[in-house]
């Protein structure tokens, strides 16, 4: 799942995070797994948290260990793509019959 569309005129990076957080919204995840999912340095992914956490993007809860979810207003209401795009195996589905 993706984030909403008026979120994805973001930094390259943060919209990487945002994706990453909405299809782990219910778990969350670590800063470890997000470094992770986004592939890229430590820095960028630090400085990519501080910008979404003082948009209030992001909830932050350090509990036992700290876990990093998307703010409610980012996920989108349908599981299904809002701007309608396709992915390489949705297309290749829909012609190749498995």
């Amino acid at each position: 799942m993706r984030a909403k569309r008026e979120y994805r005129n973001r930094e390259r990076t943060e919209v990487a995070v945002l994706d990453a957080l909405v299809d782990r919204v219910d778990d969350g995840m670590t800063v470890f797994e997000l470094r992770a999912a986004v592939e890229v340095d430590i820095d960028e992914l630090e400085e990519a948290l501080s910008t979404l956490k003082e948009d209030n993007l992001i909830v932050v809860d350090s509990g036992s260990e700290t876990v990093i979810k998307p703010a409610e207003r980012v996920v989108p209401d349908e599981p299904a793509d809002e701007d309608g795009e396709q992915s390489i195996g949705e297309w290749l589905r829909e012609r190749i019959p498995f």
